[in-house]
Parts: structure tokens; C-alpha cells; sequence
């Protein structure tokens, strides 16, 4: 069965218990780890699992989002400690993993920054010293980490993805999902299905939980631009995106995000009725 989660619940106490209720009424059989949650809060860390293993809801992933290859030592070694500390969170609720951009290494800037220096050589051997390092520091044992591919830093394809797990080598590394990242040209903006189906392919038995929403093409009669959009508005192929999850054998979480309010029932409700017409079930009804 197919874990669809997401945001857009309509409950406003920070208690698990009635959060974990909230998500099962909700329709989502998933979860996010809010980033605030911390290794101090050892009590409720506790609280987190129990109350979503109670309303068998999975907990997903938690976000670091931080730039792991800043150029400045100390804002690089910020970052570090802050996605080790998300790395322990997830290890200690038993999440499927903590995400996050490898970063930008152009000087000043955001993590989602392009730069000509995110695409050498030397910036997929300093991926592979940043993976290894976080995870060999963290030691999970109940969670991955994972990198979420984007359109300007590695990885940005599914082989870069690939390499990039196998130079890693590490049993604790794994991979995120989120195929509208991926488009990038008129020819996979074209054929998603075919992209979801190579990602899987090659991917597959490294994905722990995926990103669900949809892209459009914005017409300007002499540039390209791509934008995200709500589910059911763009081309991404949610036929060749859900039956691909079913295929796989185990329960990999696919998540709604950037959304709004009533956007996540709206979300929500599309994938339910794409699934129902290919024929897949999700665990939340």
C-alpha cells in the first residue's frame, strides 16, 4: 500500500498523541517531523513514535535544509551540527530519514544557489567527504540519511545520484525522491512517466520516502521556465508515479508539499482518485 502525508491538518495542538489522530482522520497514513523537535526532548521524542506506531502512521522524514557546502568553515560547521542533531532525531523516533540539499558552494550564498563550482569533480568528492562524515559522525542505526536531488547542485540526475550513493558507501546513505526536481528541458518536462520509471529503476532500492507535487511550463516566446503547481494541474505522470510506488516491496512514504491550507485536501483527494483509477491502495483508507 501506498503512505500518502502531508501538512494542511486542521488541528492546532502540538500534543502527538492527538497530532497522530489528526493525521489517520486527515486521510494521511505519513508524517513530518517538525525541525524543531531536538535530542533534549527525550520524553517526547518517546511520545512521537508511540503515538504515531498507535494510529499506524509512519513518520517520514525530517527536514535539515541547511548549506552543508558553504565555503565559510564556520557557517559550514553551523550547518553540520544542525543536520547531525536532525540526523539523531530521526534515528531516535525511527524516521525514515533526514533530508536536505547538499548546499551551494559559491561564496555568500543560499543553499539554492547555482554556481559553476557546484558541478566539478572536486564538488561530488566534497559531497561524498560531507555524507560520510555526517553519517559516521551521527551512527544511525533506525534512519538514512538522504539528499534531495535539485536542478543546481548534485545530485542532478538519477546516474549523479547513483555514483554519488556508490562513492558514499555507506549503508546509512539512501535516497530522497521528488521527480519534478528533475525537470529540467521540454524532453523530460514531456515524458515524466518515463522519468519516474528510470528513477525507480535505477534508484529504487535505495528510496526511503518521495516529494509529491506538480510542475507546468510558463510560456516566454524566448526563455524556459518551469514552476511548480497544485496536483492534476501540470504533466507530472501520477498513473506511472503511483504505480510505481505500489510495485516496489516495501512502503516507501510519498509526501505532499508546498501547499496551502485547503491545497493539501485538494492534493489529497487528486492522488486518492488517480490511485483509485490505476487500481493502487493507500494505507489510510
Amino acid at each position: 500500500m501506498i503512505r500518502l502525508g502531508g501538512h494542511g491538518l486542521p488541528v492546532g495542538s502540538e500534543d502527538p498523541y492527538a497530532f497522530a489522530r489528526a493525521h489517520r482522520d486527515y486521510g494521511y497514513g505519513a508524517a513530518y517531523l517538525p525541525q524543531s523537535l531536538t535530542t533534549a526532548d527525550g520524553q517526547l521524542l518517546a511520545d512521537w513514535e508511540k503515538a504515531f506506531a498507535a494510529e499506524d502512521v509512519v513518520l517520514a522524514e525530517i527536514g535539515i535544509w541547511r548549506n552543508l557546502s558553504d565555503p565559510n568553515p564556520a557557517a559550514r560547521k553551523a550547518n553540520m551540527d544542525f543536520a547531525a542533531e536532525k540526523l539523531a532525531v530521526a534515528d531516535a523516533v525511527g524516521a525514515g530519514c533526514a533530508v536536505t540539499y547538499i548546499g551551494s558552494r559559491s561564496v555568500g550564498a543560499e543553499y539554492f544557489r547555482s554556481g559553476p563550482d557546484n558541478f566539478t569533480q572536486d564538488a561530488f568528492d566534497e559531497a561524498v567527504a560531507t555524507c560520510r562524515e555526517l553519517i559516521d559522525l551521527v551512527e544511525p542505526k533506525r534512519t538514512k540519511f538522504a539528499l534531495e536531488m535539485m536542478q543546481y547542485s548534485l545530485p542532478d540526475s538519477v546516474q549523479s545520484y547513483v555514483d554519488l550513493i556508490r562513492a558514499v558507501d555507506r549503508p546509512a546513505f539512501a535516497a530522497h525522491l521528488d521527480p519534478v526536481n528533475l525537470v529540467m528541458s521540454p524532453r523530460t518536462y514531456w515524458s515524466t512517466g518515463a522519468l519516474i520509471d528510470e528513477c525507480f529503476a535505477k534508484l529504487g532500492e535505495w528510496i526511503v520516502s518521495c516529494h509529491a507535487k506538480d510542475v507546468t511550463n510558463i510560456h516566454h516566446p524566448s526563455s524556459l521556465e518551469f514552476a511548480e503547481c497544485q496536483i492534476g494541474e501540470g504533466v507530472l505522470d501520477y498513473r506511472a508515479y503511483l504505480r510505481a510506488l505500489d510495485r516496489m516491496p516495501r512502503e516507501i512514504p510519498l509526501m505532499l508539499e508546498h501547499l496551502t491550507g485547503d491545497e493539501y485536501a485538494i492534493a489529497r483527494d487528486r492522488i486518492f482518485t488517480v490511485g483509485d483509477e490505476v487500481g493502487v491502495r493507500f494505507s489510510s483508507r
